[in-house]
């Protein structure tokens, strides 16, 4: 079996990469870090740490890698039996040109062996956004042959993987937590479906994609603004403070009240889940620090993502959301130098009123009760 990985960061290396390459399959990068790509050909390995209550260090093997803009791409979409991506929501429409054209030869040569495609993305169905993308670039001529041909899984991950230690000079070794979490969409492969150590399959994908977008994200990004806002540097020092964690596992708790509700997921079971990711985010190996987790914050208060629809869905069903307002208050509050979101946040907010940018970024009715709730807890904060 073979795969292309769009995506050689950390997490493509640390967590999709290494189970790919784990399970015995024949696993190409594709990035555009160069030298990422050639430390991978030039060692066709790379180590990674595995840190949970004790760190050990784990080699892949048998990998390479090619750029990502080139060619190869296109020959290697034609002949795989697995394309997946770790490359972040943004990007997957920039790499859909290279998947279609790819698709194109694919159909051209007449290889009707099953390709199934995986977006591994923070985001509710990336694979199926993807496609749309795909499709758009890809000529009309070849779109029944792909719907025959190829699927397009959606699927939930969840691994914890930092960013490397300054210092450390090689550029293949990266550090992820003993947790992992890979749920993919069975009803949406084409062929037989596959058996890859670490895939769990399911046909009620939307309720861990749920799960876990609105409790874990929710929860780590909630932590990282009111971590910075406290004066934190990382993730494990903001979540044992204690003003900080009381609010961060209220709002989990107040999204999975909207879970529990919406998918039947056992209670108690749920708020074992709560609390082991209060744990995930105490791992003192992980230094993960809060500007990171943070960033990106207008996406992350868009309507769909994981601050709004939680706090959408306790309106729904009539549930608090005391927790959930604060830590939306607290990300309207988020300052970096380093992205250009945060720049693009700050700059709305030296023109506009908060409620007229909240309303704006999310989609929420500037005159709610949600947004006033906002507004007086932001007021508060400053």
């Amino acid at each position: 079996m073979k795969a292309l990985h769009f995506g050689a960061g950390n997490i493509g290396r640390g967590f999709i990469g290494k189970l790919l390459a784990d399970a015995g399959i024949q696993l190409t990068f594709a990035d555009v870090n160069q030298v990422v790509l050639d430390a991978l050909n030039a060692r066709g390995e790379y180590p990674v740490q595995v840190v949970g209550g004790h760190a050990q260090v784990e080699i892949v093997k048998g990998v390479n890698a090619v750029n990502s803009t080139s060619d190869d791409i296109i020959a290697l979409v034609a002949d795989v039996d697995i394309v997946t991506t770790a490359v972040g929501p943004q990007i997957l429409e920039r790499i859909a040109g290279g998947i279609a054209k790819g698709l194109a030869k694919r159909s051209d040569s007449a290889n009707s062996h099953p390709l199934n495609i995986i977006a591994c993305e923070n985001m509710v169905r990336g694979t199926t956004q993807l496609k749309g993308h795909v499709l758009k670039a890809l000529p009309e001529q070849y779109h029944a042959w792909v719907e025959e041909h190829v699927g397009f899984i959606d699927s939930a991950v969840d691994r914890i993987v930092p960013p490397s230690e300054a210092g450390n000079s090689d550029p293949l070794e990266v550090t992820v937590e003993t947790f992992s979490e890979w749920i993919v969409d069975k009803t949406q492969f084409k062929g037989a479906l596959p058996d890859i150590p670490g895939m769990e399959l399911t046909d009620n994908l939307m309720a861990f994609v749920e799960r876990k977008l609105f409790t874990l994200n929710t929860g780590h990004a909630i932590t990282a603004y009111l971590g910075q806002l406290a004066g934190h540097k990382t993730i494990r020092e903001a979540i044992l403070d204690e003003k900080v964690r009381a609010v961060v596992q209220g709002a989990m708790e107040e999204s999975g009240a909207a879970l529990i509700k919406r998918y039947g997921f056992d209670a108690a079971k749920h708020a074992a889940y709560i609390q082991k990711i209060l744990d995930r985010f105490e791992n003192p190996y992980l230094k993960d620090d809060v500007d990171r987790v943070g960033r990106q914050p207008l996406r992350k208060l868009s309507a769909g993502d994981r601050l709004i629809k939680p706090t959408l869905s306790t309106l729904e069903y009539h549930l608090p959301h005391d927790n959930l307002v604060t830590g939306i208050a607290a990300a309207l509050h988020y300052r970096s130098d380093q992205y250009p979101q945060e720049q693009e946040l700050a700059g709305l907010l030296a023109k506009q009123d908060v409620a007229s940018v909240l309303a704006q970024i999310s989609g929420l009715p500037a005159d709610g009760d949600v947004v006033k709730a906002v507004v007086k807890a932001w007021n508060a904060m400053a």
